[in-house]
């Protein structure tokens, strides 16, 4: 007896992105003239007590991984998401590289005053952490990975050193354990933001066509 449905619920698509949803992550790093950068990223997975994140080869926040070997994951809140919206299309690369420079991208030096946020100082690494995130992880890097063919995309496996949490999302009655009920992270979906409901802010993100984000991979799937 066949285990398969006679009828396919499924349709066969080509999305330009695969980002069904994961936590919006503010990452702080250290320039070379030893000011903060801050980017939010959204490509990100925790395994224990460590982190892949994946970032574009070029970005500044990358640069900065790899020649210090530090940096600081603060994941905002949903009620964030205006601030996180203020670094959309910014970077901290001088010249803006030519891939961001098609997608409307400015260089901005300061990330903190553009997003209103504010750094306080870390523990165990230099980059600092965002003071209004209920969550700060401070990591260094143990290894980088090419992904693709095009050196265009890293994954940076990193390992937590600290964690730090508001008191309002820790659990009551407990040292080490987060509230779920307490703690709503910002979401990003498709490039708009979410918390654990609907939409909670409009993405400036969104405004980039989606066939920018266009890769070979897609191409070597689509030859299958």
């Amino acid at each position: 007896m066949s285990i398969f449905v006679d009828a396919d619920p499924h349709a066969r698509i080509e999305p330009n992105i695969l980002y069904f949803g994961t936590p919006v992550v503010l990452l702080s790093s250290m320039n070379e003239d030893g000011t903060p950068n801050l980017a939010p990223m959204s490509s990100a997975f925790w395994l224990g007590w460590r982190g892949m994140l994946g970032l574009g080869s070029r970005a500044k926040t990358a640069h900065n991984l790899i020649r210090t070997r530090e940096c600081v994951l603060n994941l905002p809140s949903d009620a964030l998401a205006t601030a996180v919206d203020r670094l959309a299309l910014t970077t901290g690369a001088h010249p803006v590289p030519d891939r961001k420079w098609e997608r409307g991208y400015r260089y901005v030096p300061d990330k903190f005053q553009r997003a209103g946020l504010t750094a306080t100082p870390s523990e165990t690494v230099a980059p600092p952490r965002v003071a209004e995130c209920p969550v700060s992880m401070e990591a260094v890097v143990e290894a980088v990975h090419p992904v693709g063919d095009d050196g265009g995309t890293l994954a940076f496996e990193v390992r937590v050193q600290r964690v730090w949490v508001h008191e309002e999302i820790r659990m009551a009655g407990t040292v080490d354990r987060i509230d779920p009920d307490a703690w709503r992270p910002l979401i990003m979906s498709f490039q708009k933001f979410y918390g654990l409901g609907a939409q909670v802010h409009p993405s400036t993100l969104a405004s980039i066509p989606e066939h920018l984000y266009r890769g070979k991979d897609l191409e070597r799937a689509r030859a299958l």
